[in-house]
């Protein structure tokens, strides 16, 4: 009998599409959405997913699954470490009865995962969280099997799991966290159509017995003595489509791959195929490196599927010249043209010649994946490959014709920004303090430039903006994090949200990236928010790999407690190749009595300490170390100091701000070493970030004689009150900072995700006060003129909405 699943409507549209393809390598690894009529399954979750969903207009809150190939940092960053699932839990929430239906899969280490993130997510969130055996299994949740078949789930398609764990060959070092998931795709056969002489010989009339027929059931004849079986009227079954969706990070895992015995039967070759149970495999999706997919073993695995269509998603084209998110590189384009001063091009890779086509053999075909690829799978007559959804070519030079066409007084615009860095600093700022309305004299006043930049070099300080916006990712901002680039001296982070490291590529290179990586002195975190830390292990994890047999230390990540819980659970899945430190370890109090510690030791070793008074300064000093700084923290304070004197900096100061009602968050203060220009002493320079705050004393006191003050400006003025309620400050608060400790520049960020374009300020905020926004890089030595490119700045967004 025709099995009543087989039903599938032969115009029920399924498809499977490429998410971003790591041709590019911005992001960190390809997604694949698998859409079967009601069911949306998405393949990996890496950094940058979301962006990319809003980018493209792909709606999440219709994701029931999502399937993780492998656990770690690459694949599974899109998680809630990156907001995306509480997202889609919010989605579900609101949306009908699939609230809370949003499952994960992954091999058995997606427990720790979820481990880690209870750190900062609520646990009813992970509720759903499916850990497949090692022996793998078919997708079907245990609890939820009878309401998922009344929903009409798992009716138009079949997926199974399975694992690939390289632990057995000789000289590689794998781990359990290492396993690998193949998951195959199958779609439910469409039950053939009914033959109209059969139906008549076997004399039924038409109408609603043949329907019952189609459906898989027996019915009386109308005019004979007998029972119809399906079989006697139906055409022959269509058979399901299969897809593979493959991820061999290493040439191990291909060897697994290569004898898993589970896989055999969907090999053409397979003695085990009869015409009856033949399982042909219509498309296969690679998510490994093509270093994995040009070697032998993974090349005789691919030969075994004669007619498959071969899609290489991570394998990279050269010369990529598109950008994947359109809508961002469009705002850098043109903020390029505009000043390249402040915004340099953005980066698009430019992929070597090393990286050849894979070589298939039989007649299998194979081609590189494009961004939102589609391969059909029904309707049958439709199956194949799909273009239509993706982007035509798209240049800087398309992106700066439209912007001449918008407003063509901007190329006067450019020209006027540029003469800023022909003229004479000290011209420079004559014309700041002229055009504010003060009287030019010889006493300084708040809009002199400080002393630190006398003669200043462009290698000694440039602040990278790599993400400022708020709370999750958008189309035209990525979430905080902060590049302090210290050129030779090395380089700092200061918060790193999700995509922060696809945004070091887009403005460094991949190559400058990689440099910029292994170059970090530490890496610092404001609070627990997501938006904040979410990018951190993908990071760390590229560091560990490009310092792979080479000697170093271990890198700082300094972060409030709970980082530090998420990180110590984390490096349980992969190694990170760090030490924490807590934010309360690196205040002035923590500093001071590591201080004291030092002159304890020392003291102690000469036989000095009888010597000091009872009530001396050393012994007190020494109590409150005793109390409140524990020893490890101190050792790694004492080596943190050394780094720090490598990197030019005498002071780094965490100091706690107004935000997290349940938990801590903290500013911090950067002062670097004073200099000697012409046989002067030139005083450092000192940069403040206030994380996420409220307007409150601890960030003005912080921010006394600040050259540069870095503060959150999450709403507009006319918000105050939602700003109060979340913690948050508005741009004129913002401002109001500044001008309360006498900073010389103000630079916000942290912008909610509602403002891609600049927001309303005053003529008198406009003195000191600028706008960041993705990728502006602020060299010291462009401090002077700051201010004056904010006009033009609002030339250019005048259209945005």
């Amino acid at each position: 009998m025709t099995n009543p699943e087989n039903n599938v409507h032969t115009n029920t549209k399924a498809y499977v599409q490429i998410l971003g393809t790591g041709m590019d390598t911005q992001e960190t690894s390809p997604s694949v959405l698998l859409c079967f009529d009601k069911e949306r399954f998405i393949f990996n979750a890496g950094e940058g997913l979301q962006r990319f969903c809003m980018e493209y207009k792909i709606k999440l809150s219709q994701v029931d699954h999502i399937c993780l190939t492998r656990v770690c940092s690459e694949t599974a960053g899109g998680l809630p470490v990156s907001r995306l699932l509480l997202t889609l839990a919010g989605m579900k929430d609101e949306s009908s009865q699939s609230a809370g239906k949003v499952q994960i899969w992954g091999p058995p280490n997606l427990d720790l995962l979820v481990n880690a993130m209870k750190t900062f997510v609520p646990h009813a969130v992970m509720k759903n969280k499916n850990c497949i055996p090692q022996s793998g299994s078919a997708l079907v949740p245990p609890l939820h099997a009878e309401e998922l078949r009344a929903d009409g789930k798992f009716k138009a398609v079949s997926i199974s799991a399975i694992l690939l764990s390289p632990t057995h060959f000789a000289g590689s070092h794998f781990s359990p966290n290492d396993t690998s998931i193949v998951y195959i795709c199958k779609l439910h056969d469409i039950t053939g159509k009914v033959d109209k002489d059969k139906a008549k010989a076997c004399g039924l009339n038409p109408g609603r017995k043949l329907g019952q027929l189609q459906k898989g059931f027996s019915v009386k004849s109308d005019f004979l003595d007998i029972e119809v079986h399906p079989d006697d009227v139906i055409g022959p079954t269509i058979p399901g489509p299969i897809v593979l969706i493959v991820d061999c990070p290493t040439e191990p895992h291909a060897q697994e791959l290569l004898s898993a015995q589970a896989l055999e039967a969907y090999y053409s070759d397979s003695q085990s195929n009869s015409p009856d149970t033949t399982k042909v495999v219509n498309c296969i999706i690679h998510l490994g490196p093509a270093t994995v997919i040009n070697s032998p073993v993974y090349e005789k695995w691919m030969g075994k599927f004669d007619s498959a269509q071969h899609i290489m998603a991570r394998t990279p084209r050269k010369h990529e010249t598109t950008p994947i998110l359109v809508s961002s590189a469009k705002i850098g384009t043109r903020l390029h043209y505009l000043c390249p001063q402040l915004f340099p091009a953005p980066s698009l890779p430019s992929v070597g010649d090393d990286v050849g086509t894979p070589h298939i053999k039989g007649s299998a075909c194979g081609i590189f994946a494009e961004n939102l690829l589609k391969f059909t799978l029904r309707p049958p007559r439709d199956m194949g490959l799909d273009r239509s959804s993706v982007e035509n070519l798209t240049t800087s030079s398309v992106f700066i014709e439209e912007l001449l066409s918008e407003i063509p007084e901007i190329a006067d615009a450019a020209k006027n920004i540029s003469k800023f860095w022909h003229k004479p600093k000290d011209e420079v700022e004559l014309s700041n303090r002229q055009d504010s309305g003060d009287v030019v004299t010889e006493e300084p006043s708040k809009f002199s430039a400080p002393r630190c930049l006398e003669n200043v070099q462009r290698d000694d300080l440039e602040i990278v903006f790599l993400g400022t916006g708020s709370s999750v990712p958008s189309k035209y901002r990525n979430v905080s994090s902060i590049h302090v680039n210290l050129f030779s001296k090395g380089g700092l982070l200061l918060d790193c949200g999700e995509g922060t490291l696809a945004q070091l590529k887009r403005r460094y290179g991949i190559i400058g990236a990689d440099g910029a990586v292994r170059n970090l002195k530490c890496i610092w975190i404001s609070h627990i928010h997501a938006d904040h830390h979410a990018g951190v292990a993908r990071i760390l994890a590229l560091r560990r790999d490009l310092l792979k047999g080479v000697a170093h230390d271990p890198i700082l990540v300094i972060g409030p407690k709970q980082v530090g819980e998420f990180l110590m659970e984390y490096i349980k899945l992969e190694d990170l190749d760090m030490l924490f430190l807590d934010c309360k370890s690196t205040t002035v109090a923590a500093w001071d009595n590591m201080e004291a510690d030092s002159m304890y030791v020392e003291s102690r070793d000469h036989t000095l300490l009888t010597s000091l008074s009872e009530d001396g300064p050393l012994q007190h000093c020494s109590k409150k170390m005793k109390l409140s700084t524990p020893v490890d923290d101190i050792t790694l304070l004492k080596c943190f100091r050394k780094v720090l004197s490598e990197a030019g900096l005498v002071r780094f100061i965490s100091f706690p701000v107004v935000h997290c009602p349940d938990t801590e968050a903290f500013g911090v203060i950067l002062e670097s070493a004073e200099r000697m220009n012409h046989d002067k002493v030139v005083p450092g320079w000192k940069v403040v970030y206030s994380g996420d705050t409220r307007p409150c004393s601890q960030v003005i006191e912080a921010s006394l004689g600040a050259t540069i003050l870095i503060h959150e400006a999450t709403f507009e003025d006319g918000l105050v009150e939602e700003a109060i309620a979340r913690n948050h400050s508005t741009i004129k608060e913002a401002i109001e900072v500044g001008d309360s400790a006498g900073a010389y520049r103000v630079i916000l960020t942290h912008f909610s995700q509602r403002y891609p374009k600049v927001p309303a300020l005053d003529e008198v905020s406009m003195q000191t006060t600028c706008i960041a926004f993705d990728l502006m890089s602020v060299n010291l030595a462009d401090l002077p003129v700051l201010p004056k490119v904010l006009p033009y700045l609002k030339l250019l967004f005048r259209n945005s909405g």
